[in-house]
């Protein structure tokens, strides 16, 4: 590989400054006239109105994957800008799921008296009672059981980024012109 970069190519450097003959991906406009070699190979794909003005790609908080199409992927365009850092989901995207809910079918049965020793007091038909069993089970396996659930979320985002380093993505304004095979 030669010393001298290719125009156009993209190289990862671990300091804060584009080193000289280089510029930062950061979506800058550049002067057509002054950079004609590499406006031949970038058009507008970045931005710029191509009569003046054409833009350097934009790497500020992105992450550059490969375009075309991989098997089994969607199909990218390059210069192609796409995803976002949150996502906010609606009911429609959350996983299909259930919530379980235990009953035991059997209640404390009222036996109604007049005798309140060792009884607690309990109200049946809006008549106060005394009741010594409270503890028997009766069968309500033909009961309605209603139970209501509230909604569930927020619409608030949640964070969308992998983990990640940031870097100096710089392209470089000069070098070799790549030739097609």
């Amino acid at each position: 590989m030669s010393a001298e970069p290719y125009l156009g190519e993209i190289h990862i450097f671990g300091f804060n400054f584009p080193p000289l003959y280089w510029a930062s991906c950061n979506g800058q406009l550049l002067q057509i006239n002054q950079n004609t070699a590499l406006f031949s190979l970038l058009g507008t794909m970045y931005g710029g109105d191509g009569r003046t003005t054409f833009a350097l790609p934009n790497l500020q908080g992105s992450v550059p994957i490969g375009f075309g199409q991989g098997p089994g992927l969607s199909p990218r365009v390059l210069g192609e800008k796409i995803g976002s850092e949150s996502e906010t989901l609606s009911v429609n995207e959350f996983p299909a799921h259930n919530h379980e809910i235990g009953v035991k079918q059997s209640v404390a049965t009222v036996a109604d008296t007049t005798n309140p020793t060792n009884a607690s007091l309990v109200k049946v038909n809006g008549d106060k009672h005394f009741s010594t069993a409270l503890l028997k089970s009766v069968d309500v396996s033909n009961s309605e059981l209603k139970i209501e659930s509230s909604y569930i979320g927020g619409n608030q985002s949640h964070n969308n980024m992998q983990p990640y380093l940031a870097l100096n993505f710089c392209i470089a304004l000069y070098g070799i012109y790549p030739q097609r095979f």
